[in-house]
């Protein structure tokens, strides 16, 4: 895909609610032809609802969270880490105990080959 030159103000962007199985997460999304761009906040104490087998390239702004795989492994990533994982590669999930602020890039690049 090729994207013109563009800025993204994000305080332009509503913000959905996603209920965890605890907590809430809070996205700004915004969807262009094979990508999609997100703020995402966690609430304190937010628990995905699901294992997630999407790609993602996942980059902390603010704040912690641990990242855990279904196979028991969970990697705590701070303010300025980021994870990247492609489509199908593995099950995780977000969990946050203090609340934090993510960019989250996905499409159609993180699909396997």
């Amino acid at each position: 895909m090729n994207y013109p030159f563009q800025t993204i103000n994000w305080d332009n962007i509503p913000k959905t609610i996603h209920p965890g199985e605890t907590g809430t997460a809070y996205w700004q999304t915004l969807q262009l032809a094979g990508l999609r761009l997100r703020i995402v906040e966690y609430s304190a104490g937010y628990l995905a609802d699901h294992w997630c087998q999407k790609g993602h390239i996942v980059h902390c702004l603010e704040g912690d969270f641990e990242s855990e795989l279904q196979n028991g492994e969970v990697f705590q990533l701070t303010k300025g880490m980021t994870y990247v994982v492609s489509d199908e590669m593995s099950s995780h999930r977000s969990i946050s105990a203090n609340g934090v602020k993510l960019l989250i890039v996905d499409g159609d690049f993180l699909k396997q080959a």
